[in-house]
């Protein structure tokens, strides 16, 4: 059994900033891929940031400049720091990850999504 569980969001003011992490618990042989994705209300799912177990990262265009992504391999825990956030950033947030369990098998894990607000 793997889990993935979120903190960090919440309410915050244009231009104010949050910080995300995702933590991986369970059966991990190792961790793959890591990202954020978020989902606004009556939108699809879209991708905000994405890192690599090398740490190359990949951002959408509406956050590269204000979003930073990262991870702790030691802690199995990835984190978005958002800064200059915007009324549009507003969303559900979720984090994935593509984990090779210790059955040597890989499977993709979401988490439960967590609410970030941007509203004065």
């Amino acid at each position: 059994q793997v889990q993935l569980v979120e903190s960090g969001g919440g309410l915050v003011q244009p231009g104010g900033s949050l910080r995300l992490s995702c933590a991986a618990s369970g059966s991990i042989f190792s961790i793959n891929d890591m990202g954020w994705y978020r989902q606004a209300a009556g939108k699809q799912r879209e991708l905000v940031a994405t890192i690599t177990s090398g740490n190359n990262t990949n951002y959408a265009g509406s956050v590269k400049g204000r979003f930073t992504i990262s991870r702790d391999n030691a802690k199995n825990t990835v984190y978005l720091q958002m800064n200059s956030l915007k009324p549009e950033d507003t969303a559900v947030y979720y984090c994935n990850a593509h984990i090779t369990r210790i059955s040597l098998r890989n499977y993709n894990y979401w988490g439960q999504g967590t609410q970030v607000t941007v509203s004065s």
